[in-house]
């Protein structure tokens, strides 16, 4: 009896040692609860239980039973969160600053002092003054409702269908420009942000256009990605457009390339995404992928910062480009584009957006790459730019009913049924994780975001064809 305890105890440690949480994977559970609590908390205002509700459940779910067991500790007034996860190693700790958002402290660090000083050198807007102004720069004007009144009950009536699921936070359709339809959670309002998620690499493929219209870039070229200028790297052939089409031939940890040491783990866009080697020929394969966009992103915070006028540091100018160059010339003034510790964005998904915010990009396309509505606005984007990043180029998806154009995905021909068309050929569409979208259709916009889980998708196809077919019915 005794050999059988011994030996049943000598089984049972292996085990009980495997079951122990690994100090790495705790330390990423604690930079996802620092970083999402911070974000949260500053940049959309919500408490500690809306966000333990809504952005820490539902996503990286390997974590979350790690993530319960941790406690943030926030500071309102120095605006950081820190997460003790061990007894004998640092807390991670998450630092908000004006316009930028939050930024995970790089590992050991327990002094938001420096990167709190990364900031782009400009003032914060004044909201009001830009609420007062006519929409799409303010708010004024926005709506401009249906005038049937069974035209605007068959529209709400398709509406009220996202909102059977508690997890939708917001519904906008524009129709020409305007609002015709809008609706949020009992808890939001149209100023409500929201992380984007993967809908940050369409604004990513829009600050790329806006630079092309500057002259900066040319995207048949190879993008500067200063890691590979070194003679004999085979990666500095990598174009712009390859980068944006996700076909750069580099290798990933899976379609989708989990980035976690940058989302969680407080790395670096510039220490991890070019470290990638090559797997394919860059041009010949497709492969969704978190770093070929914060490689562009990172390609154009160069060319920028190498272009800064005499006197301003290349570092603030390039942090400036977004705000200057696009969001506050399209009226978007509460989104957030997040950065990493050394100030470079992830633009790839940590990005706070409002819907109407939203809204707003996607008018930009549906309106030749001009601010505004009609020909009174500035020429943002180059004419073609919607064009190109509709159009679809080389290698597709995998297993997936969309094609991909770069930055956006290719939406033509799907959510037929019961009786209900297909989305008509040249939709096209911002896609991002937990349910944000906004479909570019004709002169519709769809607008939809939420809070989704992984075991009840929202039904965004369908729900969009379906809008786009009342709309069609309606103006018939």
């Amino acid at each position: 009896m005794r050999r059988l305890f011994i030996l049943a105890t000598l089984l049972a440690a292996p085990v009980a040692a495997q079951t122990a949480p690994d100090p790495h994977r705790l330390a990423l559970a604690a930079g996802y609860k620092a970083a999402f609590t911070c974000s949260g908390r500053w940049n959309a205002g919500q408490g500690e239980a809306a966000i333990a509700r809504d952005d820490l459940t539902g996503i990286y779910a390997e974590y979350q039973p790690l993530v319960n067991g941790l406690t943030a500790a926030v500071d309102e007034a120095a605006r950081t969160v820190s997460v003790k996860f061990a007894t004998n190693l640092p807390p991670r700790i998450a630092v908000w600053r004006p316009l930028l958002g939050c930024a995970q402290l790089p590992v050991g660090a327990t002094s938001a002092a420096d990167v709190a000083r990364l900031v782009p050198g400009l003032a914060v807007p004044d909201l009001a003054a830009m609420d007062a102004k006519p929409w799409p720069l303010g708010d004024a004007g926005a709506v401009l409702p249906l005038k049937r009144k069974r035209d605007r009950a068959a529209l709400d009536a398709v509406v009220a269908k996202a909102f059977e699921s508690d997890r939708t936070t917001a519904v906008i359709v524009l129709k020409d420009g305007r609002i015709i339809a809008e609706r949020y959670r009992a808890d939001w309002s149209m100023h409500t942000p929201q992380r984007t998620w993967s809908v940050a690499k369409s604004l990513t493929a829009t600050l790329v256009g806006r630079a092309v219209q500057k002259g900066l870039v040319d995207v048949a070229q190879p993008a500067p990605v200063p890691q590979w200028q070194v003679a004999g790297d085979p990666r500095a052939a990598i174009t712009w457009t390859q980068l944006l089409r996700m076909k750069s031939g580099l290798w990933t940890a899976g379609p989708g390339n989990r980035t976690d040491e940058v989302y969680l783990g407080g790395a670096t866009v510039a220490e991890t995404a070019p470290a990638m080697p090559l797997e394919h020929g860059p041009g010949t394969h497709f492969n969704y992928s978190n770093n070929d966009i914060m490689l562009a992103a990172l390609a154009l915070s160069r060319v920028v910062a190498a272009q800064a006028p005499a006197g301003q540091a290349g570092q603030h100018a390039a942090m400036a480009f977004p705000f200057t160059e696009l969001l506050w010339p399209l009226g978007m003034t509460r989104t957030t584009p997040e950065t990493d510790w050394r100030g470079d964005f992830v633009l790839s998904s940590q990005v706070w957006m409002t819907a109407r915010d939203l809204a707003r990009l996607a008018l930009l396309y549906q309106n030749g790459g001009r601010s505004g509505i009609g020909a009174g606005g500035e020429q943002l984007l180059p004419p073609d730019w919607p064009a190109f990043v509709e159009r679809a180029d080389g290698p597709q998806p995998d297993n997936r009913p969309e094609g991909y154009g770069a930055g956006f995905w290719r939406w033509g021909g799907l959510g037929g049924h019961d009786g209900v068309p297909p989305l008509p050929a040249g939709t096209y569409a911002m896609n991002g994780n937990r349910g944000q979208y906004a479909v570019i259709s004709g002169n519709f916009i769809v607008i939809r975001r939420g809070f989704d889980l992984p075991a009840a998708p929202f039904a965004m196809h369908r729900f969009a064809a379906e809008v786009v077919a009342t709309l069609e019915k309606i103006t018939k």
